[in-house]
């Protein structure tokens, strides 16, 4: 599931693993992302994998509830997340705004948001950066290695080292592991040495397709809106998402498989995160590197319009397509893109383009289920807008790289357990991680506690 929190106790210490918020049905995440299932005062440190607000969205609520501690990330991940959390907070303020004028006129109390700007100026003095590769002091007896996820900017699987009692043992947290072969950032950094694996399992039950053919397919439906003068609307996550498809959309339009058309990027927290993108190229991968050397810029080339005003933003309503809009969030579930489909999914000319994970709930998992009445904003809307969904632009890696990351370990681990993703495809990477040889495969309940001796 979403909202990726795990705490690691050794002696005396509890090391937080992520502290993400919980994306599902609306009820169920305002519980869980304003009531942490531990005690805050009691976290000694944090390390962050990346910053995906599904995994580092509650660290305002950490420390406003009494987290006085550090949390670790790389420099890429520190700054992602700092524009990130100022973003969910701001969303938040925004959605509840229009909300509670509806709650208002029912006669309803209004709602307060989880945490506000100011919780977020606390959470970001708490930032230590890492360097890949460098042994950190976490707490005493706990180090750990952050190394390359290749998943997003920054991204990290995180090797703990832990020492109790005289024993030592090693824990290694994936994070969310990226795919080997995609543009932009590097691939992921093989991982030795393992007595205990905490592997994600997003798409632990499937394979992705290879990329050339879905490529085909993405310029395909393009081509047929173009054709229908309709705007296609593209929810997707600020970073890392957001970046990739205009990255593909570039090189689509320069060899000639999709007419040119414009491209909007309707997001505020997109422009910064692709201006961070642009501060750490450390990160790419050769084939980015050279893109850079030669002069091109694939993340801001000239067919891209990027908005930021909210006035500019309605004025796309307006826009005669054929357009392409791309905005967040990555789930539909808060942003401009829930303006955008209220807007256009009447209308049988447009199209929605899905291009990543859905959480179970979620809006965008009901808009990729096929649902032909959507709610957007408390009202109902009938989905007349053509649907395709792309996930294989995701940056998750897929269940057999999953398990080709965990067979490198060069002594197969003690005990994996599996975590964030569904109940389906925990248990199904579960049963091949078992039938591959691997000893004590777990998938735990929520709140569940595992020795990990």
């Amino acid at each position: 599931m979403t909202g990726s929190k795990h705490v690691l106790e050794v002696g005396r210490y509890r090391v937080l693993l992520d502290c993400g918020l919980f994306q599902g049905r609306r009820a169920e995440s305002e519980r869980r992302n304003r009531n942490l299932p531990f005690d805050p005062s009691t976290i000694d440190a944090v390390l962050l994998s990346h910053a995906h607000v599904d995994h580092c969205g509650s660290l305002p609520t950490l420390v406003k509830g009494g987290f006085r501690g550090t949390i670790l990330c790389t420099g890429a991940t520190a700054d992602l997340a700092d524009i990130l959390l100022r973003d969910s907070a701001y969303v938040q303020k925004q959605d509840l705004e229009y909300l509670n004028r509806r709650r208002r006129k029912r006669g309803e109390l209004a709602l307060e948001p989880v945490y506000t700007e100011d919780d977020v100026d606390r959470t970001v003095t708490m930032f230590e950066r890492v360097a890949y590769g460098e042994r950190v002091s976490v707490v005493p007896g706990v180090s750990a290695v952050f190394r390359d996820a290749g998943h997003i900017l920054g991204s990290a699987t995180i090797q703990v080292n832990a020492r109790e009692r005289g024993a030592s043992r090693t824990v290694l947290f994936t994070g969310d592991l990226g795919r080997s072969g995609m543009p932009i950032l590097r691939d992921p950094v093989t991982v030795r040495e393992a007595d205990v694996l905490v592997t994600e399992s997003t798409y632990g039950a499937r394979t992705h397709e290879p990329i050339d053919r879905i490529k085909n397919e993405l310029a395909g439906f393009i081509r047929a809106s173009v054709r229908r003068h309709g705007k296609v609307i593209v929810p997707s996550f600020a970073v890392g998402r957001t970046q990739r498809i205009v990255y593909e959309l570039h090189g689509l339009m320069t060899d000639g498989s999709i007419p040119e058309v414009p491209v909007f990027v309707d997001s505020p927290l997109a422009v910064r995160a692709t201006k961070i993108f642009r501060e750490h190229a450390e990160c790419y991968d050769e084939e980015m590197r050279e893109l850079l050397r030669r002069g091109d810029d694939p993340l801001g080339f000239s067919r891209v319009t990027y908005i930021q005003d909210v006035s500019e933003s309605k004025k796309l309503n307006r826009l005669p397509g054929p357009a392409i809009i791309i905005s967040a969030s990555g789930m539909c579930e808060a942003g401009r893109v829930l303006h955008h489909l209220k807007n256009n999914i009447t209308k049988r000319r447009n199209a929605v383009m899905i291009v990543g994970y859905q959480a179970e709930h979620t809006l965008g998992r009901r808009i990729a289920n096929g649902e032909k009445r959507i709610r957007i904003f408390g009202q109902k809307y009938p989905m007349r807008a053509r649907v395709a969904v792309f996930d294989e632009f995701s940056a998750h890696a897929d269940r057999d790289e999953l398990l080709a990351f965990a067979e490198a370990i060069k002594r197969a681990p003690r005990r994996t357990i599996m975590v964030h993703g569904s109940e389906e495809a925990a248990l199904s990477l579960g049963r091949l991680f078992t039938e591959r040889g691997f000893a004590n495969v777990v998938v735990p309940l929520d709140g569940e506690v595992i020795a990990l001796d």
